[in-house]
Formats: structure tokens, sequence, C-alpha cells
């Protein structure tokens, strides 16, 4: 990624490393934590998979104050190795609508790179699937660690990056300054919305389509 033709070595990593990092991360924890939860870290995701009647109002309000709790847990974190000068110095990776875009454009990106997080969750978890490649459950992880390094690559420039709204809050409430609470609200709505409209569509759309069955 070119990090040596920089003089400091963290400073050319760039959008490529950043999204590398979190789609690598995302990888590694479903494939830790799909046997315990179904690997469940992100609210938006278990909104849609809540949906889809995949699990109860109680489990997915529970897993989402629990994912929350922890994105908070984990912002405290990385201030603590940052120290304040650092942390303030790239705004506690709190997510805000980058300068040129409107508030509209940020919504979109939102909506559309958490559909397709979600949807791909849906695809690579799907029972019919399951039944017919019995090589999908164990993959899972990587198609879902993949969309969320290609959404992150497309959207860094514009908000950041959510698509999970327990990283934006936390981060928000770590940072703590007026704008980052600003954008919160995308955040939240944009994910919701893309996650529903994953659900509506994976359910409705290609769960209704007659797949043919290998002889």
């Amino acid at each position: 990624m070119g990090v040596n033709r920089s003089p400091s070595k963290c400073s050319s990593v760039g959008i490529q490393g950043i999204a590398w990092s979190f789609g690598g991360m995302i990888f590694a924890l479903v494939y830790c934590t799909a046997g315990i939860s179904g690997g469940h870290i992100n609210p938006a995701v278990t909104f849609g998979l809540f949906l889809a009647r995949k699990l109860s109002l109680t489990r997915a309000v529970f897993y989402m104050v629990m994912q929350c709790l922890g994105a908070i847990c984990g912002a405290g974190v990385v201030k603590g190795f940052e120290g304040n000068a650092r942390f303030e110095m790239y705004k506690g990776g709190a997510n805000m609508v980058n300068h040129g875009y409107s508030k509209g454009d940020g919504l979109g990106a939102e909506i559309v790179g958490t559909f397709v997080l979600v949807y791909t969750v849906f695809s690579a978890t799907d029972a019919k699937r399951n039944a017919r490649d019995s090589h999908v459950p164990i993959l899972a992880p990587l198609p879902i660690g993949f969309a969320v390094f290609l959404v992150h690559l497309a959207t860094i420039p514009i908000t950041g990056t959510g698509i999970n709204p327990a990283r934006s809050l936390g981060a928000a409430i770590i940072f703590n300054r007026d704008h980052a609470w600003n954008d919160q609200w995308i955040f939240w709505v944009g994910p919701f919305v893309g996650a529903a409209l994953a659900a509506v569509y994976h359910q409705i759309v290609i769960r209704a389509i007659p797949f043919k069955s290998r002889p």
C-alpha cells in the first residue's frame, strides 16, 4: 500500500488501508462470533434479520444495546491509546458528511452501502443455498468482510463510512463535539433504511424465484 513512500509510516496507508482493516476485522469477528450469536456486531444487520423474522424482538434489542456499549468501550480504548492530541487531530474517527457533499448525499451513501452489506449477509447465510452448497456456511464471513471492504472504498470520501450505527454512536460519544452529533441521524436512518430494503428484497423478491435444484 505504499507506506514506505511517506516519512511517517502510517500517513500514506490511505483509504485502501482503512478499508482493508475494516473488512479484515469484520471477517475475523463474524467468523469468531458466528457460533455464539450468529455474528451480530452491527445494529443494522440485526434489524434486517429481525425484519426477516430470523430472531425475536427481545434478542434483537439486547444485541443492539450490547453492540452500542461495545462500540463506546472500543472508542474509549482508541482514545486511551492515541492520547488526546492525536485523537482530536483525527476527530476521534467520528462519522460526518465530508465537505463537498450534501446531507442527502451522505444519507444515500449510507442507504446503498448498508443495503450491499445486509444483502450480502442474507445471501451468504441463506438456508436454501446451505442446502445446495455445503461450503456456504463456512465461507459466509468471507463475502461479508469483502462487502465491508468494498463499501468502505466507495463511501469513505463521502461519510467516513458508517453502515454500522453502533460504530458511529460510540465514536460520537467519546469524541463528543457538535459536528460529530450534527449528522448522527444520517448514520442511524441510512443504515436502518438500507437494511430494511435488503430484507424486503431478499425475502420477497429473491426467495420467491424458483431456482432449479442440481440433478
